[in-house]
């Protein structure tokens, strides 16, 4: 992925965007324009074209950059399809970079160097082509970032007959270990008193649910409480999905990878917060003693919740979770989840929706989104929705009596369980790319987890 070694033996990458590639061809010799000419090189974004010595190796190669503004716009994505469309051996960017744009390119050319290949008989060939690291990048943060989005991706690209409820707490313990940080799971039956909707959603599978929770950091710094839903497998229950509706639910657990990977960036850089890490994991089934649509469930909140469908369970494991941790009143509380499909059709798979109690804070989350190409759109706790989730023999429905607005109504049944901590951020991710794009292929696609780290940096670093 990266080379340790001089740049002065790495073979030389050109970055070139549209607007700038007239004046670029101007530095360069004649024989190195013609050979461009030739190839129809015209600086469209990915567009990669080597650049041949008379004996006909390599000299170096330049990598188009479409439309971009200016160098220091630059993305991680700009850069991640280089990896595969370069001969092998060290590269070394040419283009002088400043230090964010610097870093975005080692952290593209991380990304485009992901492979998840455990499955394949036989592995396609690992990506040969190294980097030499940029001077001004911050290498320590593009390691630290990449290996964390490697680990959710693995997590979400996981089928669930691998990555079971116990897995996941396995997996996110082993994690907690490994930085120092102090856990515990609470598992099976003894969920039923203290976390009664955790235990009835995951009670049918014949994994027994679980909740992992770790606490990490000085307990005197400022408190800040990550909640992931780790549904590992989704059926619906007993209002079972339809066949196509099942094909991704491997997926439904990307809201606890998201939260272990950014737990894991914040952990290893060292962030001087208090962290408490909550994952409930369970698998969404079907047996003789699965709940039922119309059975009221006693939340750990006290709350009480009519079961409108079993199908909106995610919900449910997620309100005992944050119930939890709204006791603490942290400084800051943020839930991930893969929570509602009418986020997905409302904003489609690359912008998560986000809702939050403090506008100053999820503005922003929006401006680190956008200025590292980890992007959300916010949407409204809109109190008006509220009635659509009323229940006449309990508290609240988990299930809205309206076809509209499903995000937000989603915001708000969690919002009920939310009533001490004064700022809190719900973020509704899909947490997968369905088509192919450089350094992004189709499968696992962490989501929010640079933005959100990027705002707690800002805010306690």
């Amino acid at each position: 992925m990266f080379e340790d070694r001089d740049a002065a033996a790495a073979r030389p990458l050109w970055l070139v965007a549209e607007g700038d590639l007239a004046e670029w061809l101007a530095s360069q010799d004649e024989a190195t324009r013609a050979w461009l000419a030739a190839l129809r090189f015209r600086a469209e974004r990915h567009q990669v074209t080597c650049i041949a010595r008379p004996d006909g190796s390599v000299s170096g190669a330049v990598l188009g950059l479409g439309a971009l503004s200016s160098i220091g716009a630059l993305e991680p994505w700009h850069i991640a399809g280089a990896v595969d469309r370069l001969p092998g051996g060290p590269w070394r960017i040419e283009t002088p970079l400043p230090a964010e744009a610097a870093t975005a390119a080692a952290l593209g050319w991380a990304h485009g160097s992901y492979r998840f290949e455990r499955y394949r008989s036989k592995p396609k060939a690992a990506a040969s082509a190294g980097l030499v690291p940029p001077q001004l990048a911050d290498m320590a943060y593009v390691r630290r970032t990449a290996a964390a989005i490697a680990m959710a991706r693995d997590f979400i690209n996981m089928p669930a007959a691998d990555l079971s409820p116990e897995r996941l707490a396995d997996e996110a313990l082993a994690l907690a270990r490994a930085n120092g940080a102090e856990g515990r799971c609470i598992m099976g039956d003894a969920l039923r008193e203290g976390y009664p909707a955790i235990h009835a959603v995951g009670q049918a599978s014949a994994v027994a649910p679980r909740l992992v929770d770790f606490t990490w950091g000085d307990p005197s710094a400022p408190k800040v409480t990550l909640v992931g839903k780790g549904v590992c497998f989704d059926t619906g229950g007993l209002d079972i999905k339809p066949a196509a509706g099942m094909l991704l639910m491997k997926k439904d657990m990307g809201g606890a990878a998201c939260v272990l990977a950014l737990a894991r960036m914040v952990m290893e850089s060292a962030l001087p917060v208090r962290l408490r890490v909550l994952v409930p994991a369970v698998e969404n089934s079907i047996s003789g003693n699965a709940y039922r649509p119309g059975d009221v469930l006693r939340t750990r909140k006290g709350v009480t919740v009519e079961i409108g469908n079993t199908d909106a369970e995610g919900r449910l494991v997620l309100c005992d979770a944050l119930a939890l941790a709204d006791t603490e009143q942290p400084d800051l509380l943020i839930d991930l989840a893969t929570l509602t499909g009418a986020a997905r059709i409302a904003l489609g798979p690359e912008l998560p929706a986000v809702f939050g109690t403090r506008e100053e804070t999820v503005d922003a989350l929006l401006r680190h989104g956008r200025r590292i190409a980890d992007p959300l759109w916010p949407m409204p706790l809109w109190a008006g929705y509220d009635d659509d989730i009323a229940s006449k023999i309990a508290d609240v429905n988990n299930a809205s009596s309206s076809t509209f607005a499903g995000a937000i109504i989603g915001g708000l049944f969690l919002k009920r369980f939310v009533t001490q901590s004064k700022d809190w951020l719900h973020v509704d991710l899909f947490g997968w790319n369905p088509k192919d794009r450089p350094g992004r292929p189709v499968g696992a696609e962490p989501q929010a987890v640079r933005a959100l780290y990027a705002l707690l940096t800002e805010r306690y670093g």
